[in-house]
């Protein structure tokens, strides 16, 4: 017998017939800013697309399901981690004494986590993304670096990130919060915001308070562009033309 979906589950599987250039047509038209896009985050990990879950210590939640293939977006709530300059005494670290941040990963969670600017170490490896993916964490979202690139493919664990290190994270950065608002990219970062990692084309955060305003628009914003597409491919028509026919009002 098929599991029921809840509704919120429901609304994650009619994302998956989108990518992520539609979401954020669809986020700049609610003037959300930057469109929720997370600029120079890019898949490092491109070449596996096992099932992330099925190592899991948990049963995956319907509706969560690792994408498969190469070209299908990974959609699931942020789980936020933010990282401070270890030479700096604020912000003061909200963590409980001798944890580490990855065990506190929920499951059918992206973990997304932002490392101050410029540092030239790496904030996760091997081993803290293992744990991740023990704990069902479906993928890592890092605004930085990460390091130990093999291990992490073969964990099948999709994780996105600025670039790579060979660098430890205890050479530059601490953790101090897990749960909080982070802001990566210009893009703020509820702890619970839909993440919408597209490995062809990027990764999105959509606010969890504008998502049924997001899945309003979706279809209305890729119906415009299919008759915009036929219109200048097979009818002859001048791109603003039909730009001014079908997508004004929308």
């Amino acid at each position: 017998m098929a599991a029921i979906m809840s509704p919120f589950e429901r609304q994650i599987e009619a994302l998956r017939a989108y990518n992520a250039c539609d979401i954020s047509d669809a986020l700049l038209k609610l003037n959300v800013a930057e469109a929720g896009f997370l600029a120079d985050i890019i898949l490092q990990t491109p070449s596996h697309y096992s099932s992330l879950l099925a190592a899991s210590s948990t049963t995956p939640t319907p509706g969560f399901e690792a994408a498969t293939t190469s070209r299908k977006p990974l959609i699931a709530p942020a789980h936020t981690v933010l990282f401070a300059p270890k030479s700096a005494v604020f912000p003061p670290s909200t963590l409980p004494p001798n944890t580490h941040f990855a065990d506190f990963t929920p499951p059918s969670t992206i973990t997304v986590i932002s490392q101050p600017a410029g540092q030239r170490n790496a904030v996760l490896g091997g081993l803290v993304a293992g744990r991740i993916q023990k704990l069902g964490g479906i993928a890592v979202v890092v605004d930085g670096r990460v390091r130990d690139v093999t291990e992490l493919q073969s964990l099948g664990l999709h994780v996105w990130a600025k670039g790579t290190s060979t660098v430890g994270a205890g050479a530059e950065a601490r953790c101090v919060s897990v749960g909080e608002a982070i802001h990566v990219a210009g893009v703020k970062i509820n702890s619970g915001d839909i993440i919408f990692a597209d490995p062809v084309n990027g990764v999105v955060c959509i606010p969890r308070d504008q998502l049924d305003a997001v899945l309003e628009l979706l279809p209305k914003i890729t119906g415009a562009d299919d008759k915009v597409r036929t219109d200048v491919l097979e009818n002859g028509s001048g791109l603003q033309e039909a730009f001014d026919k079908h997508r004004k009002g929308i």
